[in-house]
């Protein structure tokens, strides 16, 4: 079982619980949306059906309840095992400015 999965810009960290005060986020369709590309409009995004999303404060946090993949058109898809993640979208540092990876 991995801690750690990277998929592009997206880091999942495993986690062993969430944070008091987390609140669910409503699913809208049949994915789950990760990340959106910046230049293609491709995702990284998983079926809804195995999984929720939680919100605390600017986090946001992955549940798995059955194992499935993260896809994404430009990546491999990673197997993802049930349990509870935190999304980390990654940053990159350059003297002007703190940004997004581009993926």
């Amino acid at each position: 079982m991995l801690n750690q999965i990277r998929q592009g810009d997206v880091f999942l960290l495993r986690v062993k619980s969430l944070p008091i005060g987390a609140g669910i986020e409503s699913a809208n369709g049949k994915h789950i949306i990760l990340a959106h590309g910046e230049v293609t409009g491709h995702a990284h995004r998983i079926d809804a059906r195995h999984a929720k999303t939680y919100t605390w404060h600017t986090d946001r946090f992955l549940e798995i309840n059955q194992p499935t993949m993260l896809v994404h058109e430009e990546h491999r898809a990673i197997d993802l095992s049930p349990g509870l993640y935190k999304i980390v979208i990654q940053r990159e540092y350059a003297p002007s400015a703190i940004s997004q990876v581009l993926d």
